[in-house]
């Protein structure tokens, strides 16, 4: 279902590991197929330089090939099950509740992979700034991280227990 503090590791339920492995399925078989009869019927139509769904169908071969490389990595380093999670430890797999320096209202979030799709509520990476930051701490505790403009942010933990579903 999550990642796990080890980066290569993918943390997948059954139900994820089973969606990307027949996305992959089929990107890798029917979808590259298709894309090869575009890029045909569109070098038939003439001059390539000068031919915009030629190019489109280059463009959406580029992305294709991106994916499945993007698909096999995840799946090569995921490990089905469950992450291993402890109650008010912040992990992979764990409900966070959360309150940020100078704000009222917590936040609460999933920390897992983005390929983990379909929770109800809003999932952040573990490799995000922030998920990188309170990976490991405790409930109580505080953590610092840096935001895209430069300037740092402080959490405090709230909450941390095993996502349910």
């Amino acid at each position: 279902m999550t990642e796990t503090r080890a980066d290569n590791v993918t943390w997948l339920t059954q139900e994820a590991y089973d969606r990307l492995k027949s996305e992959l399925d089929h990107l890798s078989g029917p979808g590259r197929i298709e894309i090869a009869q575009k890029i045909e019927a569109a070098r038939e139509e003439g001059d390539l330089r000068e031919n915009g769904g030629y190019h489109a169908a280059k463009e959406e071969q580029g992305k294709i090939e991106g994916r499945i490389l993007q698909l096999q990595g995840i799946l090569e380093n995921a490990r089905v099950g469950e992450a291993p999670r402890t109650e008010g430890v912040v992990g992979p797999g764990m409900t966070v509740t959360v309150v940020f320096e100078g704000d009222d209202e917590e936040v609460t979030f999933l920390l897992a992979s983005r390929e983990e799709v379909g929770a109800p509520i809003d999932v952040y990476s573990p490799k995000s700034p922030l998920g990188a930051a309170i990976n490991g701490k405790k409930v109580g505790d505080k953590a610092t991280y840096s935001l895209p403009n430069g300037r740092s942010m402080t959490v405090e933990i709230l909450d941390a227990t095993p996502y349910g579903g």
